[in-house]
């Protein structure tokens, strides 16, 4: 007979399988990403279809199989629906789904990652409709923190000069490179950028040939979309100091103006692929869903 185990997880994807099965890719407590079979979750009226949909909380009892595990019994303990309600809010949960799909391991826990997606599912859903990019933002950083992986925003990556923003000067920036891991000085932006110049021009000098010695940012037109950041992204001082707050647990400025928390969101997706070496097909929805929102902002 096969072994069993017990595990309390969240349904973060869903493929079908023959007429009436589904397989779920589960984020488990105990043992990570899995995935499971859920016999019959597609029948009408199956108990196991509304505890195989995204985003529910099941605690499981789960056979092992040669090739994939099959779920045997399914007891719901928390579920979103509020994040079906609106475009915004689903666009926001699957987005972090996919992050963490990216980063989750198997066959290890993932205790902490469990519960820091549910808690910024919990917090999207309930969350106004304005905020709910601000909270997709803060969970991103989170997210990537928690991984070890968060952009380093409160000093330059190139010469770890502090980065204090300042929100009086209209025309105050920096620079963010996901290649040099976060946020760095304008001054080192403008070196990385005339550096990068002259490395394409010793490219092209020798017929093409991209040379071992080569800093990353000369090679990255040779990168597919995802991997490819530009090296000339600037930010603002509004936007750096409401970068440098999403390290806290708790989001202190929701209410800010929707135009920062989109170019914070776009900086993140930019890093969070490029790290992950993995686009993020649910962000293609983002400037759609918040288009509204940034034509009403001041």
């Amino acid at each position: 007979m096969s072994r069993t185990y017990k595990a309390i997880g969240i349904n973060l994807k869903a493929t079908l399988l023959g007429e009436a099965d589904r397989v779920l890719t589960i984020l488990t407590k105990e043992h990570g990403l899995i995935r499971a079979v859920a016999m019959g979750a597609r029948k009408q009226n199956s108990k196991m279809g509304g505890r195989s949909g995204l985003f529910v909380v099941n605690n499981l009892l789960i056979a092992q199989g040669k090739t994939l595990d099959k779920i045997t019994q399914a007891e719901t303990l928390e579920s979103y629906p509020g994040l079906g309600r609106t475009l915004k809010k689903l666009t926001a949960g699957q987005y972090l789904a996919e992050l963490v799909l990216n980063q989750a391991l198997s066959e290890q826990p993932q205790e902490d990652l469990f519960y820091l997606l549910n808690e910024h599912l919990g917090r999207i859903e309930r969350s106004h409709d304005t905020h709910v990019l601000a909270h997709l933002t803060h969970a991103i950083f989170q997210l990537l923190a928690i991984a070890g992986v968060a952009p380093q925003v409160h000093q330059c990556c190139l010469t770890q000069a502090l980065l204090k923003p300042d929100v009086s000067d209209p025309h105050w920036q920096a620079g963010f490179s996901a290649i040099a891991g976060g946020a760095v000085t304008l001054e080192a932006l403008e070196h990385m950028q005339a550096q990068d110049l002259l490395l394409s021009a010793r490219v092209r000098s020798t017929g093409g040939e991209y040379r071992a010695t080569l800093a990353p940012t000369a090679a990255i037109a040779a990168a597919p979309p995802h991997r490819s950041p530009s090296p000339n992204m600037t930010i603002n001082a509004v936007e750096l100091a409401v970068f440098q707050q999403l390290a806290h647990a708790e989001l202190s400025q929701p209410s800010i103006s929707s135009p920062v928390w989109l170019a914070l969101e776009r900086l993140l997706r930019q890093y969070a692929q490029y790290y992950f070496d993995r686009p993020i097909r649910s962000a293609a929805l983002i400037d759609t869903c918040f288009a509204p929102e940034l034509s009403e902002s001041p």
